[in-house]
């Protein structure tokens, strides 16, 4: 039975200056690795990987020879094995601001080669960058401080507009008050006051005989 290429994702950075920052990673997923049957040999231009992986008695064989495009510094490189991945940390050799343009040395197509978005950076993005996301998943659980959403009671809560009965607070303030703050409010005085002045005609017409003289 022939051997299945595991899928591999990928994502790098660059440095003229600084190594560390120099660098390619590689994660080859793997489902149910079983660990003392990896094969791993790193070197400076090539990347060798077998094992057998696959839950109960259902093992499967998955290997394959990876020719990187620019070689690595193997020493200063590191690896990290879990039951469902290896991840890889290559530092390139040689330091350059540009990237890599493609992880192998050939230009060739592979299903099984492709970009690690959770990792990766634009080459004229990666200034500043210090933390790199390991995980795919969204941290979504602060959502949950919108719980507080639900105090809206399904807007059945609606009836606690009656609450808005507050605005019977606004008794506090008298209409003739309020009517005089209106009286403020630019072209609404003015109304007010005609309205007032109407008022004060027919009062004058209703008030009788004016009031008699002191008899000198």
């Amino acid at each position: 039975m022939s051997s299945i290429h595991p899928e591999i994702l990928w994502a790098q950075r660059s440095s003229e200056t600084e190594a560390e920052k120099n660098i390619v990673y590689l994660t080859v997923n793997l489902p149910d690795i079983v660990k003392d049957s990896v094969q791993l040999s790193i070197e400076e231009q090539e990347i060798k990987f077998s094992a057998k992986a696959g839950a109960g008695e259902e093992k499967r064989d998955c290997a394959f020879t990876v020719p990187l495009y620019a070689p690595i510094d193997t020493g200063a490189s590191t690896k990290s094995l879990t039951s469902r991945s290896l991840v890889l940390v290559l530092r390139k050799k040689d330091l350059g601001i540009e990237y890599w343009p493609r992880l192998t040395k050939e230009k060739i197509k592979s299903q099984q080669i492709k970009t690690d978005f959770s990792k990766w950076v634009d080459e004229d993005e990666q200034d500043g960058d210090e933390k790199i996301d390991a995980g795919g998943d969204d941290d979504m659980g602060g959502m949950g401080g919108m719980g507080g959403m639900p105090g809206m009671g399904g807007m059945g809560g609606m009836p606690g507009m009656g609450g808005m009965g507050g605005m019977g607070g606004m008794g506090g303030m008298d209409m003739e008050a309020l009517m005089a703050q209106m009286g403020g409010a630019g072209g609404m005085g003015d109304f007010g006051a005609g309205a007032s002045g109407a008022g004060d005609d027919e009062d004058d017409d209703d008030d009788g005989p004016p009031p008699l003289e002191d008899a000198k």
